[in-house]
């Protein structure tokens, strides 16, 4: 039994050593930030969780850790004013030699389009909604997953058509609340899958 349960301590410490290590850094939404971006202070939030889901959809490939600077953070996340024009956008930075991003995310809704913004107008969880599956999307893109025309995943892209208002809005029937974002990773399993073949 003893020999038994030196295996059980020890397995999920191999994980862990195993494990693809992503160190990453989120811009506080300080007041001067939010007159551009319109973000807004508990966005950090939203982008933690979002990357928390990857981490728990990878089941143990990669690990995800906070540091207190920029430079320090293989993946870093901006808040971005309206003259990006998108939802976000991943740059890829190198990292000491090893795969790195830069996302950048667009949490004012009124930025994008007058259905949205009719959508999100007296909703604020839809808000929340968008600027949450929008890190996760990005988030995405910096962990090495593509685009793909599954209007069901999260790395669907806009620029196969569909119901984009509705994209949001299935998610958004989830919540009751704002913390349920965080209990509703919005991740399928085809998503992750799609992950763990990644890394």
């Amino acid at each position: 039994m003893k020999a038994l349960a030196v295996v059980l301590i020890l397995c999920p410490l191999l994980r862990a050593a195993d494990a693809d290590v992503w160190t990453y850094w989120i811009q506080p939404c300080s007041p001067e930030i939010a007159r551009e971006a319109h973000c807004e202070p508990a966005d950090a939030e939203l982008a933690t969780w979002a990357l928390g889901a990857w981490e728990k959809a990878s089941a143990g490939r990669i690990a995800l850790k906070p540091v207190f600077r920029a430079d320090d953070a293989r993946l870093r996340i901006f808040w971005a004013g309206g003259s990006l024009q998108l939802y976000g956008e991943t740059r890829p930075i190198d990292f000491g030699g090893r795969r790195g991003a830069e996302l950048y995310i667009l949490p004012d809704t009124n930025s994008l389009g007058e259905a949205i913004a009719a959508a999100g107008a007296h909703d604020k969880l839809y808000r929340d909604s968008i600027v949450y599956l929008t890190c996760l999307h990005e988030a995405g893109h910096a962990l090495g997953l593509p685009h793909n025309r599954d209007f069901e995943d999260i790395m669907y892209s806009f620029q196969y058509g569909g119901d984009i208002v509705e994209y949001f809005a299935r998610y958004r029937r989830n919540l009751k609340v704002r913390d349920d974002i965080r209990r509703n990773s919005g991740l399928n399993d085809r998503d992750a899958r799609l992950l763990t073949g990644a890394h």
